[in-house]
């Protein structure tokens, strides 16, 4: 899907950024063409300025946006989900990220979560990059504990597993 949707503007590479943003932070476009995150508007000059490109190009992304039908229904209804991530720092959690060969591949979630479970470790967030919308997709889980070298082993040696990251 991802790709389909950037070929939709395979002849402007900002107009491209800007959609890989949206789909990124999970930002969705309202009726009036403007960038919002649930309820909250986010100004157009605040997107160009991430991105580097013109106001005027994401003005002309959402009104693209809005004017196809099926991108009209995805982007106004996407969502963002709060993560765990960025705060495992400052809440001493261990965020373990697998970066998998094919993500199509079934059962890749349950592996790597009977793994944990079978050591008694909660999981406090999971969550996964959707292979559609991601480069490299990977399946990231966040845990109150420090991982033990085993699991780490176990899980690098799964057969799906392409590399993994510990933080």
């Amino acid at each position: 899907m991802f790709d389909e949707i950037m070929q939709k503007f395979e002849n402007s590479p900002s107009q491209q950024a800007v959609v890989r943003l949206l789909l990124e932070r999970g930002f969705s476009v309202n009726d009036d063409g403007r960038v919002v995150s649930g309820g909250i508007e986010i100004p157009n000059t605040g997107i160009a300025r991430e991105i580097d490109v013109d106001r005027r190009v994401v003005d002309a992304t959402t009104d693209e946006l809005l004017e196809d039908e099926e991108l009209r229904r995805i982007f106004q209804n996407i969502s963002a989900v709060a993560s765990l991530k960025d705060l495992a720092p400052v809440l001493d959690l261990t965020v373990l990220t697998v970066y998998v060969d094919d993500a199509s591949e079934s059962g890749i979630i349950i592996d790597v979560t009977d793994q944990i479970a079978a050591r008694d470790i909660t999981i406090r967030q999971l969550f996964t990059t959707d292979p559609e919308f991601a480069d490299t997709p990977s399946l990231t889980i966040i845990t109150d504990v420090e991982l033990p070298g085993d699991l780490i082993n176990d899980v690098r040696a799964l057969p799906f597993v392409r590399r993994i990251e510990i933080e």
